[in-house]
């Protein structure tokens, strides 16, 4: 496996499926992303995708590439992601953070589009072992940031950390246009999570994101918004803050990424 180099924490604002296929600011931003020197040795994703009962680690080695969507292009479904998995490095996760009860996936899950819509553009080649984590919808706010810092841990053992979610993400005011000019709610939110961000001053991305009504806006359900907790979470006091991107699609949904390390 060779040495192990500390990986960043990043989190990607995926949107729209079609991404993983059109081309456009985004998508030419996360290809031109500054990767690391030395890729991971393991990329574990926390996918706003795969809600469960309880916490979960995929846990096989060839896991399927899932279309979890209805309605969109022939060419979309036809997309693949022949990553492997890494079943000894899953149980391992488990077996570390005993508190967590983490349970192994060997054939229900895989990787669904909030994952390899991402990586197809920041590795295409596919050839580094990918986990996903899921979220636990019994889980709060508060408990999956703590699970986020319970994982910093891998990223000096040479795993990166993916959260893939969106920090605004409304589907029941989307403009269909790309390009529609975003709701005032959507950048009031976006900007107000990128001030606490930049000043490492999280505990309100953690307390209070519904509090006003920007953010119950922008949150009418958490599962978007919670990979971006455990991004937080894996942060270090060490780590420099830097976008991949910024900026909107559909009037409804922050697109920012950005990356810890």
């Amino acid at each position: 496996m060779g040495v192990a180099v500390s990986q960043p924490a990043i989190f990607l604002g995926h949107g729209s499926p079609m991404n993983a296929i059109n081309e456009n600011d985004y998508t030419r931003a996360l290809k031109g992303w500054k990767k690391p020197e030395l890729p991971p040795k393991a990329i574990l994703v926390i996918s706003a995708h795969w809600e469960t009962e309880g916490t979960w680690i995929t846990g096989m080695d060839h896991p399927q590439t899932i279309h979890d969507f209805f309605g969109f292009p022939k060419a979309l479904f036809e997309v693949q992601c022949p990553a492997p998995g890494d079943g000894k490095l899953a149980q391992k996760i488990a077996t570390d953070l005993p508190d967590q009860n983490i349970q192994v996936d060997q054939e229900a899950w895989g990787l669904d589009h909030g994952t390899w819509a991402v990586l197809c553009h920041i590795y295409p080649e596919a050839n580094i072992p990918v986990l996903q984590l899921s979220l636990d919808k019994k889980k709060s706010l508060k408990e999956h940031y703590e699970l986020g810092r319970q994982l910093n841990y891998l990223r000096d053992e040479g795993v990166m950390i993916l959260g893939s979610g969106n920090i605004v993400h409304n589907l029941r005011a989307i403009d269909w246009n790309l390009n529609a000019k975003p709701h005032h709610w959507n950048v009031e939110f976006d900007e107000w999570v990128a001030k606490h961000l930049e000043d490492k001053n999280f505990q309100p991305l953690v307390e209070s994101p519904l509090k006003s009504e920007a953010g119950r806006l922008s949150i009418p359900t958490l599962e978007h918004y919670l990979p971006l907790l455990y991004v937080i979470g894996a942060a270090d006091p060490r780590d420099s803050l830097d976008y991949l991107f910024e900026g909107y699609q559909n009037a409804s949904m922050s697109m920012r990424c950005l990356s810890f390390g």
